[in-house]
């Protein structure tokens, strides 16, 4: 699969995609849907996952963070080496077995949070 390169076509989208990124604690993890949920745009979920395979090409975006609804890592193929994604999130003291990380419900950060602190 080809990443999916930034071009001003879907920058403004990615960048604030990354926004939200960049927002998630250290130690919790979130699904593409939840961010295209709170950016207004619910049924984006897969173009977040596009954002997510470009933010390779950025740094200081958590992209590790960045899971499918059920908490399995699905875009763990788009990291350099794929269990570096797994290794990330154990850093941070997120348990991962088979590619899905374990008590979901607790790990899981809504971002639709911060929309509650603004």
């Amino acid at each position: 699969m080809k990443p999916i390169k930034l071009s001003e076509a879907n920058a403004d989208f990615f960048e604030r995609v990354f926004e939200v990124v960049r927002l998630i604690p250290e130690g919790r993890a979130t699904s593409y849907g939840a961010i295209a949920n709170v950016l207004g745009a619910k049924r984006s979920s897969r173009m977040v996952g596009w954002a997510m395979n470009a933010s390779h090409q950025k740094d200081g975006i958590p992209a590790h963070r960045v899971v499918n609804r059920n908490g399995v890592l699905t875009g763990k193929m788009h990291f350099n080496d794929p269990s570096e994604m797994e290794r990330k999130l154990f850093a941070e003291g997120i348990v991962v077995k088979e590619d899905v990380i374990q008590n979901w419900k607790v790990v899981f950060w809504d971002p639709i949070e911060i929309m509650n602190d603004l």
